[in-house]
């Protein structure tokens, strides 16, 4: 539960408080409890220790101090970020909201910030609880958990948050724990049946019917990329898509997801130490799943679809061998030289799609595609191309805005495509040198059977090392689509955070500015 509340002031910009249920419970009109650890009614000897609390604090990046018998905790954000960090320090507020949120059912955390900075918070802390659990504990526990999250807003609009601006938290909220329980979920529960129910889910919510393409319907509409991935394993690949089209829309976005299910490698097959894990592959298509449920439900005014591509890269007797040759849906012919490199075979049929059958404008790609990813820009950044300069700015700042931060790969097709030359095909699915910008070269095969004189806007993002931390999946993706396209909304937070909105009318300096106030969590 998200609410507003304005009864707090502060000279910080940013605090969070995290009460037990036992302590001093405050109701609200709708019966629902708050907790909001004194803020309002501090007695001096509280108030002695909050500003004892305070000056105790010294982040280096983050610090914290327990209060009144560890039933609450205060803790600091970092005191400055880098121009290619969020101003939020959402990464940050994820670590303390997991590490310092007191135990118990019934639990609050109280934010303060200023309002640009309220969206990418809030997306921070639906990552710090994940809903994916086989843990026998769990499915025994009776009462849920209920953690109620207040806003207080500081600065110069500190205007209350709307009912729309709240719902808007929440459904980034649900987005991210959507995407996040998809990936989290293990192959033997989420195979390419289960992951179509959830599509399926999404669109009965929505008011959509999807389309469904699948099995031998794939080969025989040359789909040869999904289908010769797919083939070997029990459960049949598919191609769906969630289309939202209202009236008076002007122009088409298509957001098209790599939906690997599971990655042994095909033939091709992963070690045993660089397999597990494989079940994040389908990160991507999540993220899309996530972003776009929630993106509709703020109401959005152009096309949006959203494209599935959905295969177990399996092994056995059908599975594609190495030297084998596909058509895929471009019509181009791909020899298959690392049945590994899978991804991009299935992501070069959706964004085909996307163009030939969707008419779309405007293609995004986003997938778990390369190890080579945290390599090039790390486990916090993704990676992202595109053939447009703008939208790759416009990326970059939805990612300071939205927390999911993203950073540029080299576009340079005239020099790294010849890096797939084949004498028997158009051109092999893997490079033949992979020291030679293999994030780069694995999103051009991609953007190659759009056409490198494509028209449209093609963006590809690549999210391999942040869709997880650790063992736990982060739901990545969900907020930077969110924030990227937040024009198209008619949500107005997600209209400030959109990189097309007010954020760009800011001067190169405010843009890039280091945050030098001291910020508590």
């Amino acid at each position: 539960m998200i609410t507003q509340c304005d009864c707090y002031s502060s000279a910080y910009s940013a605090v969070i408080f995290s009460w037990m249920a036992k302590t001093t419970n405050y109701a609200t009109s709708s019966g629902d409890v708050f907790l909001v650890g004194l803020a309002c009614q501090f007695s001096l000897m509280f108030s002695q220790v909050w500003q004892a609390a305070l000056s105790s604090l010294n982040p280096n990046p983050t610090d914290s101090c327990p209060l009144y018998l560890n039933h609450a905790t205060v803790a600091a954000l970092p005191s400055r970020v880098s121009r290619h960090n969020s101003p939020s320090s959402a990464h940050f507020v994820s670590r303390l909201v997991r590490s310092c949120l007191p135990g118990g059912n019934n639990r609050c955390i109280v934010m303060v910030c200023e309002r640009s900075e309220v969206f990418a918070s809030s997306c921070a802390m639906a990552r710090a609880f994940p809903i994916f659990s086989r843990r026998s504990t769990s499915s025994r526990r009776t009462e849920k958990k209920h953690v109620t999250v207040e806003f207080v807003i500081v600065g110069q609009d500190s205007s209350p948050l709307d009912v729309g601006e709240l719902q808007c938290l929440s459904n980034a909220a649900d987005g991210v724990r959507l995407a996040a329980r998809i990936v989290d979920t293990p192959c033997n529960d989420m195979n390419t049946d289960h992951f179509l129910d959830e599509i399926k889910a999404v669109g009965i919510e929505l008011g959509i019917t999807p389309v469904i393409i699948r099995g031998e319907e794939l080969k025989q509409r040359g789909f040869g990329g999904i289908y010769g991935v797919g083939k070997a394993a029990e459960h049949p690949p598919a191609l769906a898509v969630l289309s939202h089209k209202p009236d008076g829309a002007t122009q088409s976005i298509a957001w098209v997801g790599k939906g690997i299910v599971y990655d042994t490698g095909g033939l091709s097959i992963k070690g045993k130490t660089t397999m597990p894990g494989m079940k994040r592959d389908c990160g991507g298509a999540a993220a899309i799943l996530g972003a776009f449920k929630a993106t509709i439900k703020q109401g959005f005014k152009d096309n949006l679809h959203a494209v599935f591509c959905l295969a177990e890269n399996a092994v056995g007797p059908m599975a594609t061998r190495p030297d084998d040759i596909h058509t895929l849906y471009s019509g181009k012919t791909v020899e298959i030289n690392n049945t590994d490199a899978e991804g991009r075979l299935v992501l070069a049929d959706g964004v085909v799609y996307a163009s030939k059958d969707l008419s779309a404008d405007i293609i995004l790609d986003m997938a778990t595609l390369t190890g080579a990813q945290g390599i090039s820009t790390g486990k916090y950044h993704a990676a992202v191309m595109t053939n447009n300069e703008q939208w790759e700015v416009a990326c970059v700042r939805a990612g300071r805005n939205s927390g999911d931060l993203a950073h540029p790969l080299v576009y340079c097709p005239e020099l790294h495509f010849s890096e797939f030359t084949s004498a028997m095909a158009d051109m092999k699915n893997s490079v033949a040198d992979r020291e030679n910008a293999q994030s780069s070269c694995a999103g051009l095969f991609i953007g190659s059977h759009l056409g490198f004189d494509w028209p449209g806007v093609w963006v590809h993002v690549d999210i391999a090392s942040p869709v997880h931390a650790g063992e736990r999946a982060t739901g990545f993706g969900v907020a930077l689509l969110m924030a990227l396209f937040g024009q198209a909304s008619d949500d107005s937070m997600l209209n400030q955070v959109s990189p097309l909105g007010a954020a760009t009318n800011m001067s190169g300096d405010q843009m890039e500015r280091d945050c030098k106030r001291r910020r508590l969590v």
